[in-house]
């Protein structure tokens, strides 16, 4: 159980000289609300909170986000209220208790519309301050971490949930390890037995993986100090097993035949280090096509930086190594929440602008739909997807949905230019509409002022952007027609009463 001085040590490993009082605070007025209150698994309710706040502490997040993970239950689970909160903690940590607070007092015709439009408040919240969706994550990783107090059907749910919406989350805010974290307990509640059967494998080899990955450190570390690389700091690791299974499943093999499942990190001083670094590596040991990514030339959407290269060792075992600065490193594991800094209420790095940017952009792209469980499908499948990097006719990067086509660059540049797309030239060439693009590609579209969006173009665009967009033009016109055909039937029955319709539409 997290106690209050692990969460004040934690806290200050990121924040040195931050004052505490306010979330000490906080602590004894959450153990006060939720006295006598107990989990499924018997033990006392505040220990779920204060465990929330010992993540929120990792991930680096302020002292009212502290409070807030403090205290984010007591408006649902008790009779306290937001103003209360408000009186008491500030304004500020009133308004990420509300927006972690679920509708539970709002009636609802079915449990799932319930979910789906507190899921939707939650990531209205998230758009006006990013620390919500971050504390949500906390709150999802303690909640996953004691599932097995739940019954089967409430553990499927809520790691389905898990799977499709907030791991996705966590990979985009950047958050390495706790997207991992997620990944591995969903794995195991959606397919218990096949999580122990390869839990049981990877124990058995565990030994002779710690001999293989000391034996590579020391290679390394030999090799870049021979090269004058001393300040470097190298680990190597064992792949989490939800991503071993997928790379098992996707090119059916069995665990014995995965042969990038370990992967080694160099964290190194300087970005010419690293280009250095990954020469040296390769002098070492023969690159496997195809596998060098360079993530720092062109980063994730989520600032992620890296290269990454995959070689065939001394054994031809495979192996993964990532090399990257400290600063980078940082971004990796702590995402969003790495450089950030709050002041005023307004946060400061660039990470956050950008991620605040592609939050309104899933709220503008589902604004139009009412259905709240049609917003949440069309949320994950933006989530989903992996990400596929263009460019502009003038250098820009367009980031899209793997599988996106010309037309979904269209409507990813303006609604009024996928409206009146006519055509795409793709490094050049003419494309059809429906031509998946691949990374790198250069894509020019081509508009007409008579051009207007069809039917069957639903069946083309990939992102959900597109989709509502065309949707959303299809249904005006349609409203369009509709008051067209009632007017002319209106009149018709009219003119059969000896009426005027002109008279009456004028009036």
């Amino acid at each position: 159980m997290a106690k209050l001085e692990h969460i004040i040590e934690s806290f200050k490993y990121h924040h040195k000289d931050a004052n505490t009082e306010l979330f000490e605070k906080a602590y004894q007025y959450s153990l006060a609300k939720h006295e006598g209150q107990t989990r499924r698994s018997g033990e006392p309710y505040i220990v779920h909170p204060m465990a929330v706040a010992k993540i929120s502490a990792d991930i680096g997040l302020c002292e009212h986000s502290i409070c807030a993970a403090l205290l984010h239950d007591v408006v649902e689970d008790t009779d306290t209220t937001t103003e209360e909160i408000a009186k008491e903690f500030g304004d500020d940590v009133a308004m990420l208790v509300d927006g972690l607070t679920k509708l539970d007092k709002v009636h609802f015709d079915h449990k799932a519309q319930q979910q789906a439009e507190s899921f939707r408040k939650m990531l209205i919240a998230t758009a006006k301050d990013i620390r919500v969706l971050l504390i949500k994550l906390a709150d999802r990783l303690h909640n996953m971490s004691t599932l097995d107090a739940m019954p089967r059907d409430k553990q499927e749910r809520i790691a389905r949930e898990t799977k499709d919406i907030y791991t996705p989350l966590a990979g985009r805010l950047g958050l390495a390890w706790l997207k991992a974290d997620l990944d591995d307990l969903s794995f195991k509640y959606l397919d218990p037995e096949k999580y122990e059967a390869l839990n049981a494998v990877v124990k058995k080899t565990r030994q002779s993986r710690i001999i293989f990955i000391n034996k590579v450190k020391k290679q390394l570390e030999e090799l870049l100090k021979d090269k004058g690389f001393a300040n470097v700091e190298i680990s190597g690791r064992l792949k989490n097993l939800s991503s071993i299974f997928l790379k098992m499943n996707n090119k059916e093999l069995e665990y014995e035949n995965v042969h990038d499942a370990i992967a080694f990190r160099v964290i190194c001083d300087s970005l010419a280090s690293c280009y250095a670094i990954l020469g040296l590596v390769h002098s070492r040991w023969v690159p496997v096509p195809g596998y060098i990514k360079d993530y720092i030339a062109m980063p994730k959407s989520n600032h992620y930086q890296s290269l990454h290269t995959t070689v065939s060792g001394d054994d031809g075992e495979r192996m993964e190594i990532q090399i990257r600065t400290k600063e980078m490193h940082e971004t990796a594991e702590y995402g969003i929440a790495a450089h950030w800094e709050y002041k005023e209420g307004k946060q400061s790095s660039k990470s956050s602008s950008d991620v605040y940017i592609w939050l309104r952009e899933i709220l503008e792209n589902q604004k139009d739909l009412e259905d709240s469980n049609e917003f949440l499908d069309s949320v994950k499948v933006d989530l989903l997807h992996e990400e596929v990097y263009v460019f502009t006719p003038a250098g820009d990067i367009i980031t899209l949905t793997n599988g996106a086509t010309p037309l979904d660059f269209a409507y990813s540049v303006h609604s009024e230019v996928g409206d009146h797309c006519r055509g795409a030239r793709v490094n050049g060439a003419l494309v059809p509409f429906d031509k998946p693009l691949k990374n790198g590609d250069k894509v020019e579209i081509i508009t007409a002022p008579d051009q207007r969006p069809k039917k069957d173009w639903i069946n083309i665009a990939q992102t959900s952007r597109a989709r509502n967009k065309i949707n959303l033009y299809l249904r005006n016109e349609e409203k369009k027609q509709s008051i067209v055909i009632g007017k002319d039937l209106l009149e018709k029955a009219m003119r059969k009463q000896g009426l005027s319709a002109g008279k009456v539409f004028k009036s």
